[in-house]
C-alpha cells in the first residue's frame, strides 16, 4: 500500500459525456495511487461520487487490467466486510530512459511505484551524436522492452534538450539532435505509448510525486548538461515555447568564460554541468572545494530571480553526489539566502534530490503514468 501523501486531484472540465467519464476513471485512478488501496466506498467519498458510479467505474479498471481487488478491509464496521480495491501495481510496468550521462545510456523497466526492476545501458563511445546516438537508443529501448515481466503501459523518456508537445526533441546539442521526432520513432519501434520530455522536467515530477518535494519547487538537474523543473502550485510550468527551465544556456556574470557548444560564451553549463566540475577540480586540486563554492554561487546567482519571483518553497539539486553535495550545495544556499528578502529566505528549504541516481528513470515512469492515466 502506497505511504505518500495524498496531492490535491486533476480536475479538468468535461465537454462531453465521454470527457466526464474519462475524467472520472483518471480520478479513480490518481485516488488509489496516491492514497493506496481503499473500498469502493471510501472512493466514493473522496471522490464525491455516488457509490453505484464509482462501483461502475471500478468494475471498467478491474475489466481493463489496470485495478485489482486485494481482499477484505481489515477494518471493522457494520455490515459486510468491503473489499479493497488497489491500482495494479504488481501487474503493470513501465520502461523509463535517461539520456543525461556524458558516458552511458541508461534505461530500466520500473513498477508503478517507481522501483528499478531491471536494468539496460548502452556505452557512449567517443563523442558520438546524432544518428549514431539514436540508434543507440532504439537499441537500447529494444533491449529494456524485453526485460519486462510483465505488461508494459509505456514507455518515458528523459532527455537533455528542449522537447516539443508531440515528443519531438527540437534541439538537444549535447547529444547532436535538432528536430528528431524521438517519439513517433520510439513508438512505431515498440507498438507502445511512449511519452518524451526534457530530463529536468522527468526529474522534478520524481521529486514531485515519488520523493519529499511539495507544490512549489525548482528542481536543477546537473549531468552531461543543466536543466531545471519547475513545479508551481502543484502543476508543471513549460512555459511559451516548452522551455521553461532551460538555465543551462542563460549567461551567468560578466567575466567571460569558455565558449558553449551552443556557440556563446560563459553559458551555466560551462560552469556547473558534471564534465566541467570535474574538470574544474581536477585543474585545482588543491583546492576543490573552492571550485566547487565557485560553481554554486554562479548557479544561485542565475536562480535567485526566479525563486523570488515564483515564490518558490525548495531548491532541490539532482547530480552525481561527489559533485552535489556538500561545497556546491553549501554555497547555493547561502548565496541564495544572501540574495532574497530575509522573510522569504527563512522559509526555504535547500537539499538535493530524494534518490538523484535514478531520479530520471523514475521521473520518466512518472511521466507515463500522467500520460496514460492523468496520474501526476
Amino acid at each position: 500500500m502506497s505511504t505518500r501523501s495524498p496531492r490535491r486531484l486533476q480536475h479538468d472540465s468535461a465537454v462531453l459525456p465521454a470527457d466526464g467519464r474519462r475524467q472520472n476513471l483518471s480520478l479513480v485512478l490518481q485516488a488509489l495511487y496516491t492514497g493506496g488501496a481503499m473500498s469502493r466506498a471510501d472512493l466514493a467519498r473522496r471522490l464525491q461520487l455516488t457509490k453505484v458510479t464509482v462501483s461502475d467505474l471500478v468494475s471498467v479498471l478491474l475489466e481493463r487490467g489496470q485495478a485489482v481487488e486485494l481482499g477484505q478491509s481489515d477494518t471493522v464496521r457494520p455490515g459486510k466486510p468491503a473489499t479493497l480495491v488497489d491500482v495494479n501495481r504488481t501487474g503493470l510496468q513501465v520502461v523509463g530512459v535517461d539520456l543525461t550521462a556524458h558516458e552511458v545510456l541508461r534505461a530500466a523497466v520500473l513498477d508503478l511505484d517507481g522501483n528499478v526492476l531491471h536494468r539496460s545501458e548502452r556505452p557512449l563511445t567517443g563523442r558520438a551524436a546524432g544518428a549514431d546516438v539514436l540508434a543507440d537508443v532504439l537499441a537500447l529501448v529494444a533491449d529494456a522492452v524485453a526485460l519486462a515481466t510483465e505488461t508494459v503501459l509505456g514507455i518515458g523518456v528523459g532527455t537533455p534538450g528542449v522537447v516539443g508537445p508531440d515528443g519531438d526533441v527540437l534541439t538537444a546539442p549535447n547529444l547532436g539532435w535538432t528536430d528528431v521526432p524521438l517519439r513517433a520513432l520510439l513508438a512505431e519501434a515498440t507498438g507502445l505509448p511512449v511519452l518524451v520530455c526534457n530530463d529536468a522536467d522527468a526529474a522534478v515530477h520524481a521529486e514531485h510525486t515519488l520523493g519529499d518535494g511539495g507544490d512549489d519547487l525548482i528542481l536543477v538537474r546537473i549531468g552531461l548538461g543543466v536543466g531545471c523543473g519547475l513545479i508551481v502550485d502543484g502543476q508543471r510550468v513549460r512555459g511559451a515555447h516548452f522551455a521553461a527551465g532551460e538555465i543551462g544556456h542563460v549567461t551567468v556574470g560578466t567575466d567571460g568564460g569558455e565558449t558553449c557548444g551552443c556557440g556563446n560564451v560563459g553559458c551555466l553549463e560551462t560552469w556547473i554541468s558534471a564534465p566541467r566540475l570535474q574538470k574544474a577540480i581536477a585543474d585545482s586540486a588543491t583546492d576543490s572545494d573552492g571550485a566547487l563554492r565557485s560553481a554554486g554561487e554562479r548557479l544561485a546567482i542565475a536562480l535567485a530571480p526566479v525563486v523570488a519571483a515564483l515564490d518558490l518553497s525548495e531548491v532541490v539539486l539532482a547530480g552525481p553526489h561527489e559533485l552535489v553535495d556538500g561545497p556546491l550545495l553549501r554555497a547555493v544556499d547561502e548565496t541564495l539566502r544572501s540574495r532574497m528578502l530575509a522573510r522569504n529566505a527563512s522559509a526555504l528549504e535547500v537539499r538535493v534530490a530524494t534518490q538523484p541516481e535514478d531520479i530520471v528513470l523514475r521521473g520518466a515512469a512518472v511521466l507515463v503514468l500522467w500520460d496514460q492515466w492523468g496520474v501526476a
